[in-house]
């Protein structure tokens, strides 16, 4: 089987596309990616020189380019999760959101359409990866399910609801084998250091400030990356078509909270006083659109797949900043930009 992974140099689509690729070997696995800013081939490069794996630099807002590369590669499957996704940034240019995480998304789709009519007994499956952040906010109680309706606050909430809206209509419409997922916020290593734990964690190694919005009163319900490649891995092998899945952590956690234990991890790991990374939290103005409480209830994809969580929010957390700090070279190059730099060279001079 040959399956495309869109995304696959960013945070989330390094962790599945090095779980794939080593897992299976007798898939062929391309990962195409535009390499923006979040898009970073050294998160890959334990697998680079894998036979089974190969890196496509593209954009999936090119139409012609998508369009000829499905039909060169005769691709089985795609698991899609190239898509622009800090919603500070989309409150700043939406229109680079509608262009990625829609325009892009339709282009996809139409080249998938393409294959699955041509030959709807090799083409399987699209699977779009999605986020929580389709359903708005909720209350002090309550919890988002799979028939939770729709209700963005924010330019890339609004984004990813269109393009999940029209990948069920290509299922409705021409028959194209979907599934989707929607997923809670996603934590651990690699993560690009502008979203609220690797920030933190950045500015605490280097004692810099810890900005919280308002008061960190907004409650996420975290998932460790690890554990979401494993879900994205199971719904796509095993789950009928047409579905959809929330994929949730079970990890509910205020901002301020979650801050506080990573200040106290810290203050062990890096032999500082008890306290003295706390000392770094200081509080910002709320962003507009600012949801309050996000919570996923994935007890459809227990009952009929399997899937559970390895790890609690403490461990997943732990073993995060291990991480950082085991690879802070990493860090270095990805805050500096020097990464960017350095493995586009890399790309062009093997092409």
């Amino acid at each position: 089987m040959k399956i495309l992974i869109t995304g696959g140099a960013g945070f989330i689509g390094s962790h599945l596309t090095r779980l794939m690729v080593n897992k299976y070997p007798g898939y062929t696995i391309h990962n195409l990616d535009k390499l923006t800013y979040a898009g970073n081939l050294a998160n890959l490069s334990d697998i680079e020189n894998n036979t089974n794996y190969k890196f496509i630099k593209g954009d999936i807002v090119d139409a012609e380019f998508i369009s000829e590369l499905f039909i060169r590669e005769q691709y089985n499957a795609v698991i899609h999760l190239a898509a622009e996704s800090h919603v500070d940034r989309s409150i700043t240019n939406p229109l680079e959101f509608v262009m990625t995480n829609v325009i892009g998304t339709v282009n996809l789709l139409n080249a998938a359409k393409t294959l699955y009519k041509n030959n709807s007994s090799s083409f399987i499956k699209f699977y779009h990866v999605s986020t929580d952040e389709v359903y708005g906010a909720l209350g002090e109680s309550g919890m988002f399910t799979e028939e939770t309706s729709y209700d963005p606050h924010s330019p890339y909430s609004a984004s990813k609801a269109s393009s999940d809206h029209f990948v069920r209509a290509y299922h409705d419409t021409y028959g194209l084998p979907v599934v989707i997922s929607n997923c809670s916020n996603n934590y651990g290593p690699n993560h690009f250091p502008e979203k609220l734990i690797p920030l933190c964690l950045n500015n605490i190694i280097n004692n810099k400030p810890l900005p919280i919005y308002g008061k960190g009163e907004n409650i996420r319900d975290w998932l460790f990356v690890v554990d979401h490649a494993r879900a994205i891995d199971i719904i796509f092998h095993e789950a009928k078509l047409g579905n959809t899945y929330n994929i949730g952590g079970h990890n509910e956690w205020t901002n301020i909270d979650v801050i506080r234990l990573l200040c106290r991890i810290l203050d062990k790991k890096l032999n500082r006083p008890e306290g003295t990374n706390e000392k770094l939290i200081t509080f910002v103005t709320d962003r507009a659109g600012h949801d309050l409480r996000y919570a996923i209830d994935a007890g459809k994809l227990k009952k009929d797949l399997g899937w559970v969580p390895s790890v609690t929010f403490e461990q997943g957390l732990e073993l995060t900043v291990d991480w950082y700090l085991d690879n802070q070279n990493w860090l270095n190059n990805v805050t500096s930009g020097n990464y960017a730099k350095y493995y586009e060279k890399q790309y062009l001079n093997s092409n």
